[in-house]
């Protein structure tokens, strides 16, 4: 589970925004089929600030029941509040469900001390495995490789999704916690950190080329850097193409375009820009995603 390719899931919604659960269902066993090692129910690519509390319990049990332990589901647990992401790792953690990923609080720009004791607190109520979630580039605060090392000791804390880009940062985290499993949060250098030692990614080009996807992960794993880069190379287009807006409206207007799902998506995201449109589609072309559903 806490290796391979794994996606951060969209949620699919209706174009008044309500939750397309027929589409969600369509997804999962999409990414059964593609051979995606877990499933980030409510992350950041899911609209994790506009779904409530409900509606991720709704998600996360209905992905459970669908996957019937054929993919790992994991839930986006974490907010900006610790007491308020302390009471969701409970009641997720009641779910029957595999692993939990915590982001860092957003906007508030803790301390690195108060990163420390905002997963302490984490780790003493979960009940099942905890993904730490490093992304400063939209939280506002970088969790720094010294602080994943004390966190890695927490019972129940088990890897990080970092996405901070390149293989650096992996060799940072790995040479002070030298066992701790690293995931790759960027599809753009992804290949290069899991050359580099971690164990997989927690990907949004997963969404659209799952396959793809679990091939060059696996590639990499394997040590076959030339393998790898092969297998990169049609989807590099795509790492750099769904995130020309803010992630998720690329990819939920691709997946719209292979008809996976409708074009519902929540304020304050807006669907992509027409003049952008191109752009997106000619990614998936070059990674042999035109045809690859009934949408066009």
């Amino acid at each position: 589970m806490f290796s391979g390719s794994s996606v951060a899931v969209v949620t699919p919604m209706h174009p008044d925004g309500a939750i397309d659960f027929d589409a969600w269902q369509r997804l999962l066993e999409f990414h059964v089929s593609g051979g995606t090692a877990a499933v980030v129910v409510g992350g950041t690519t899911g609209e994790s600030a506009t779904i409530t509390d409900a509606e991720l319990r709704q998600l996360v049990i209905a992905a459970r029941d669908v996957a019937r332990g054929r993919v790992a589901i994991i839930a986006g647990a974490g907010v900006s509040s610790t007491a308020m992401t302390v009471e969701r790792v409970r009641w997720l953690g009641d779910l029957n469900i595999d692993g939990l990923l915590v982001v860092t609080p957003a906007y508030v720009k803790p301390t690195q001390e108060g990163l420390f004791q905002h997963y302490s607190a984490v780790a003493a109520v979960a009940k099942v495995p905890v993904v730490l979630y490093n992304v400063p580039g939209r939280t506002g605060v970088d969790m720094v490789p010294a602080t994943v090392a004390r966190l890695a000791t927490l019972p129940k804390i088990v890897a990080i999704k970092e996405a901070v880009p390149g293989a650096a940062r992996v060799r940072d985290i790995r040479s002070l916690a030298p066992t701790f499993t690293v995931l790759s949060g960027d599809d753009a250098t992804c290949r290069e950190a899991v050359l580099a030692g971690a164990r997989g990614v927690i990907s949004v080009t997963a969404n659209v080329a799952p396959n793809g996807m679990r091939e060059m992960i696996a590639a990499a794993l394997a040590g076959d850097a030339g393998r790898a880069a092969a297998l990169d190379a049609p989807l590099a287009g795509l790492h750099e193409a769904l995130f020309v807006e803010g992630n998720p409206i690329p990819v939920k207007w691709a997946l719209q375009r292979m008809g996976m799902i409708s074009a519902g998506i929540r304020l304050p995201m807006t669907p992509l820009a027409e003049p952008l449109q191109g752009r997106v589609a000619a990614a998936m072309d070059a990674a042999g995603l035109k045809h690859a559903f009934r949408g066009s």
